[in-house]
């Protein structure tokens, strides 16, 4: 074989006629970019490592031949269906592929005729690869459930959906599930470095040269999702006209074109990144609903982590709106665990419906004032628990007079009764001094009543 000449897999020459092995040849040379780049063994694997590390157990299985039914679970472009390809690669099991949203029972029959007479004559196991598993009815589903169990197929599942709400149970008990997660922002630049200069599988031939600053924003802007960044880097590359230098430059402009992203002035490490997020929480806190959600429709189409964002709009719930909204931490709090669950791109309405309830709802420092003056009362006090105060529960307390002349604030009039609950050194002190704005109005006249009421004030 010359230099630069295609290996060929004649084994499966033999097994299809020479106009079918032309075809498929042409299809992958011209299938796309993120196609071709699709690793056929373990090692070339980009991400996932959690997974696919050489200590861990699908690579062990994978490299033993001793695979059992598995889901991957996890974002568009995480690397689902090329595990499933990684997979058909390395293992001596015949492989069959079908998408769930176009296969019908027919198509299942078909694969697991085939499947029983591939095991029958020739001893050879079937994997039976089905994308978007999800969309697969109950029905056909629990068709599956007996040939997984006598091993006529191992599946393969790959969906977006978590699989314990959209995959049946019973197929779920007979299948590991393993969760994707999106690549890190070094694991995209490798691969879109892969796909600019490989000269195989990659468009090397072409003679392109990716700018940094491009490398560095398809990287960041495709939220892990490689699919996405090699579509822009493949379309960047077909487009775009060489240089006097002969060659065909990737720069900033070209790929924020091809990803259809606008390049937005946002830093996440830089200055602009603290600027940005420092006016979010001032519209928050300000009351401005249509500027807060402005800058969070700037990070968000930045390539924000959507988890800090949540954790900024639940401090801000805490900080700034307090217990003259107490709602709103909840709904804060709601929205940092939905959008964990949910993720990107729904994620935003969520993000979205925080922001404006926060922004919208009656503001209040007062717990920050609170927690401020105790802390530093604490600091510069030595202090004492009042003894009726102490724990009387543990044997011998009351030979120590622990918990004498407590009262019990239930058996009052209004739950309350008057007596001393700070420490001597600092009687008298005040740290909450609830505002007059929502809840917080009612808070004070509340506190302001019992205490009259009681005799306190």
């Amino acid at each position: 074989m010359t230099a630069g000449e295609e290996a060929v897999d004649y084994r499966r020459v033999k097994e299809m006629d020479l106009f079918e092995y032309a075809r498929e040849k042409n299809m992958s040379q011209e299938a796309p970019l993120a196609s071709r780049l699709r690793p056929t063994a373990l090692e070339e694997v980009v991400g996932q490592q959690h997974i696919v590390g050489r200590d861990k157990l699908l690579y062990r299985a994978i490299k033993a031949d001793k695979l059992s039914s598995i889901i991957f679970y996890g974002p568009p472009g995480t690397g689902k269906t090329t595990l499933a390809k990684v997979i058909a690669h390395t293992t001596s099991a015949e492989f069959t592929q079908m998408n769930a949203t176009t296969a019908g029972k027919k198509d299942m029959e078909e694969a697991v005729k085939k499947a029983k007479d591939t095991l029958g004559m020739y001893q050879r196991k079937t994997i039976l690869f089905i994308d978007e598993i999800h969309r697969f009815n109950k029905g056909q589903q629990d068709y599956l459930l007996p040939f997984v169990e006598d091993g006529t197929v191992i599946l393969i599942g790959a969906t977006t959906e978590n699989p314990y709400f959209e995959v049946n149970r019973a197929l779920l008990s007979r299948s590991s599930i393993f969760e994707l997660y999106p690549l890190d922002k070094e694991d995209v630049k490798t691969l879109l470095l892969r796909a600019v200069y490989d000269t195989e599988k990659g468009m090397g031939s072409y003679q392109a040269v990716i700018d940094e600053e491009a490398l560095e924003f398809l990287a960041d802007i495709s939220g892990g999702d490689a699919r996405n960044a090699l579509n822009a880097v493949e379309l960047g590359i077909l487009t775009t006209e060489r240089s006097e230098d002969g060659k065909i430059h990737i720069t900033l402009e070209t790929a924020s074109e091809c990803i259809q992203k606008r390049v937005v002035r946002y830093d996440k490490t830089g200055d602009n990144h603290y600027d940005t997020i420092s006016a979010f929480i001032k519209s928050m806190r300000g009351s401005d609903p249509d500027a807060a959600v402005y800058y969070l429709a700037k990070m968000l189409y930045a390539g924000e982590d959507i988890k800090f964002i949540a954790r900024r709009i639940m401090i801000c719930a805490s900080e700034d709106v307090g217990n003259a909204d107490p709602m709103a931490l909840t709904v804060a709090v709601s929205a940092a665990q939905a959008v964990e669950r949910v993720g990107m791109p729904e994620a935003q309405i969520i993000l979205s419906q925080a922001v404006l309830y926060v922004a919208c709802a009656p503001k209040s420092n007062s717990a920050v004032n609170a927690v401020s003056a105790a802390m530093e009362s604490v600091g510069s006090h030595k202090t004492t628990v009042p003894v009726h105060l102490q724990d009387a529960h543990y044997k011998g307390a009351k030979n120590l007079g622990h918990g004498a002349g407590y009262k019990y604030a239930h058996n009052y009039p209004n739950h309350f009764v008057k007596q001393q609950y700070l420490p001597e050194e600092i009687k008298g002190a005040v740290f909450y001094e609830p505002g007059n704005n929502g809840k917080e109005k009612e808070i004070k006249a509340w506190l302001k009543y019992i205490r009259e009421n009681s005799g306190l004030e």
